[in-house]
């Protein structure tokens, strides 16, 4: 039976997360190509305490990744809290949305380690279809959002308007919104008004 891991030691946590930090800023600015000493160097460490933590490329994107899923899933508590439903959820993907805007360079990076890292993938799915789904859980909940969508049915469509954005970043907000209005139920097929007395 393995060990459970031991805490980290203050200074480690501090270097792990300043190394993290610092690996997201570089693979969003040059994707895979982005060089590990750099990154040990930005981040003020020498780059035995870089593979110390991470003994490679793919483990460090793998804990940018989980990272950034974790505060995803922090954010959707956050807002389910704070904001009505359909408020809480149209501004989470929006968050979504301006993760795959603003990562392009990253995710490029990612898609080659997470085809490899079955564990990283699955485990980072779930997660977020988790914190999507309490989302549109309390969406439909309150008939704001149609009850035949699920989290992965919206993840999707999220990333189609990343994808379809791309080239033209101006139009992903007249997109996004374009796909919260499919979100909702549709009309009533009850008359508008009663007939007026005769």
């Amino acid at each position: 039976m393995s060990q459970p891991e031991r805490p980290m030691r203050a200074d480690a946590r501090r270097n792990y997360e300043r190394l993290i930090a610092v690996a997201r800023e570089a693979f969003t600015e040059h994707g895979a190509e982005a060089r590990l000493d750099d990154i040990a160097r930005r981040a003020g460490v020498g780059p035995g305490t870089l593979y110390r933590h991470f003994p490679s490329r793919d483990d460090l994107l793998a804990a940018v990744y989980r990272d950034d899923v974790e505060a995803l899933r922090a954010q959707a508590e956050e807002l389910a809290g704070r904001l009505p439903p359909a408020d809480a959820l149209a501004a989470w993907l929006r968050l979504q949305l301006d993760y795959l805007k603003v990562k392009r360079g990253l995710w490029t990076a990612l898609k080659a380690m997470l085809a490899a890292d079955s564990e990283t993938l699955a485990r980072c799915k779930d997660t977020m279809r988790s914190a999507l789904g309490g989302l549109l859980d309390r969406a439909q909940a309150a008939g704001v959002v149609r009850p035949d969508v699920d989290a992965p049915t919206v993840l999707r469509l999220v990333h189609g308007v990343g994808l379809a954005s791309e080239s033209a970043p101006e139009e992903a907000d007249r997109l996004l919104g374009i796909m919260l209005d499919g979100l909702r139920p549709p009309p009533s097929s009850a008359p508008a008004a009663t007939s007026a007395r005769t």
